[in-house]
């Protein structure tokens, strides 16, 4: 299968690559082979290859909300990172690729004084997988900004698609659910004093640098804030807080000291440790106030299936 791919020109392959390398909870087995393209056509390519031999083909970005099985997986992982990187601002519309660091973006966006972004300068992963998730914070979605998508779909065609047809609400897009590859994306904002709206992101940075774990490997929020949870009982970190779950710790999988939604790798953690540890908020949070956590983070089996966390087989029968 290496020698096949490297004749296809699918960008740099590598076999047995450790996850736990493209992931920002440091948590992983290897995958059988790694493909990083550097273009839309080799993204065509690669998914063209792995429909036609039937092999599982995982999507990647950073990696920054996912947890790998310690087995690592069976299958193809394509990474779109830097390789495909490319952005240009045209007045207020910013044409990108997929593999744009979400925080280059913001400031780019800051710079030609641009508004509406502001939320995402502190998100540590890339363009594709925020269009992918909807991602954001203080409750906005990058697809308010988002006009049109580029992916590459199950077949290996390059598809167009409008705002309306991505279907964004609250942490969700009609993307997850298409097996599409975002390749591209073109934003729209709106025009801004640069200096407010680099205050802005400065305020921002310095509220995350206080709230949330900076030094220990971490997935980010690992529970889903529904508005209905908000309003009911109040957001995850406070809800795990007052179950007094702050610093818990299973193996080296540690709920976060700085924020109850975050758990940390204390070195060595494994994902076995980090399921269990979720597996144990979620029973005591129920137990305490009858309320299901949703997991934000995704795990992805041996065999490439990706799932909400709490739907892991070994979560999904804890309560």
């Amino acid at each position: 299968m290496l020698g096949q791919l490297s004749e296809l020109d699918v960008g740099a392959v590598k076999a047995r690559a450790p996850l736990a390398h493209h992931c920002s909870w440091r948590i992983g087995g290897p995958a059988d082979l790694l493909v990083e393209p550097e273009s839309a056509m080799q993204v065509a390519r690669l998914v063209g290859f792995a429909r036609e031999h039937e092999i599982p083909l995982l999507v990647i970005g950073q990696g920054t909300n996912l947890l790998f099985d310690d087995a690592g997986l069976r299958g193809i992982v394509l990474k779109v990172g830097a390789r495909m990187a490319q952005l240009s601002i045209h007045g207020n519309r910013i044409l990108a690729e997929a593999g744009v660091w979400v925080p280059q973006l913001a400031r780019q966006a800051a710079r030609n004084g641009l508004t509406g972004l502001e939320h995402i300068i502190g998100i540590p992963g890339t363009l594709g997988g925020l269009v992918l998730m909807n991602g954001g914070s203080h409750r906005r979605g990058i697809g308010d900004n988002v006009r049109r998508v580029w992916v590459i779909d199950r077949a290996g065609e390059l598809q167009v698609l409008s705002h309306a047809q991505c279907a964004f609400s609250y942490r969700h897009s009609a993307l997850q659910d298409s097996g599409a590859v975002v390749v591209r994306a073109e934003l729209e904002c709106s025009t801004g004093d640069p200096r407010a709206i680099r205050r802005a992101m400065v305020c921002d940075l310095r509220e995350r640098r206080r709230k949330f774990p900076r030094k220990e490997p971490n997935c980010g929020s690992v529970f889903l804030s529904t508005a209905e949870m908000h309003a009911s009982v109040g957001p995850p970190g406070k809800i795990i807080e007052e179950a007094g779950l702050k610093g818990t710790r299973i193996g080296n999988a540690e709920v976060s000291l700085h924020h109850a939604n975050f758990i940390v790798n204390r070195g060595g953690a494994s994902a076995a440790e980090v399921l269990a540890l979720i597996a144990h908020i979620r029973r005591e949070v129920h137990e305490r106030i009858g309320f299901e956590l949703r997991c934000e983070v995704r795990y992805v089996d041996p065999q490439g299936r990706i799932m909400p966390a709490d739907q892991a087989p070994q979560v999904r029968s804890s309560l």
